[in-house]
């Protein structure tokens, strides 16, 4: 099995789907890696961003993990090829947003997304696309995972709630997962012009120092386009500055991860 990623940050708007959708189709194409999304976020949005209408799914996220006995026909129904190389998704569905209320009197209920993602042994990378909240949702993300990758909006709130995020990751690496471990920290929506930016990412490093990346995601407007034509921005605009961005990132993890191209 891949390393597995899980894309978190609970507070909402801060370019948590965007990245988990265009890092992993920038993997999957530009390095021939075969890559699993899963959109484990209620509102689908990773979903309708690869291209793939949620309301025609038949099996989702949501049946693999409320079922009593997830194997590997139930997890393989699940998995949706992308039009776009190399990049499966395993979609959300509404039926996702109960999920937490079905699995609270379930034995071991945070790890039933680990047990279904024990199927997933031909990928490369494996990304969780986590909901903006620190619920049981996350919770099975986190057990899940190898490592969190956190997106950060380069604006004035940009740590609030960081510490609770970090809090959570720790506990989980506690009473769970002994192996999980911080990704990085990735500033997004960065605009150079203003010096509130500047401010804020001086603020980041002083955090995170250790454990930011060194590319940053710019204020794009072909980034923010890109979902409603159910595209990843790399298939959207090739040439745009936000799909350099993230080929950029592509290859951070890929160097920080020890695969080549």
């Amino acid at each position: 099995m891949g390393k597995i990623i899980a894309v978190a940050n609970q507070k909402g708007g801060v370019g948590k789907t965007t990245t988990a959708v265009n890092l992993a189709s920038c993997i999957a194409e530009k390095n021939d890696l075969k890559v699993l999304l899963v959109d484990f976020d209620p509102q689908g949005n990773a979903t309708t961003g690869c291209g793939i209408n949620k309301r025609k799914t038949e099996v989702s996220v949501y049946d693999i993990v409320v079922a009593e006995n997830c194997d590997e026909k139930l997890f393989m129904s699940a998995v949706q090829k992308t039009p776009f190389k190399n990049l499966s998704v395993i979609p959300s569905s509404i039926g996702l947003a109960g999920a937490e209320i079905s699995l609270v009197g379930e034995e071991k209920r945070e790890g039933k997304l680990k047990k279904a993602l024990s199927f997933a042994k031909d990928y490369d990378y494996i990304f969780i696309d986590c909901p903006p909240s620190l619920g049981l949702l996350t919770l099975n993300s986190f057990t899940a995972a190898d490592s969190v990758l956190i997106p950060i909006q380069c604006e004035f709130f940009a740590l609030e709630g960081l510490s609770q995020l970090t809090n959570t990751i720790k506990q989980v690496k506690r009473l769970y997962n002994p192996s999980l471990d911080i990704e990085g920290v990735l500033v997004t929506m960065y605009d150079g012009r203003l010096n509130l930016t500047a401010q804020v990412l001086s603020e980041v490093k002083k955090f995170f120092a250790n454990k930011m990346f060194s590319t940053i995601i710019p204020r794009n407007i072909r980034i923010t386009e890109a979902p409603s034509h159910g595209k990843p921005v790399n298939y959207y605009d090739k040439g745009a500055k936000g799909t350099a961005a993230y080929y950029q990132l592509a290859e951070e993890i890929i160097r920080r991860n020890g695969q080549k191209r």
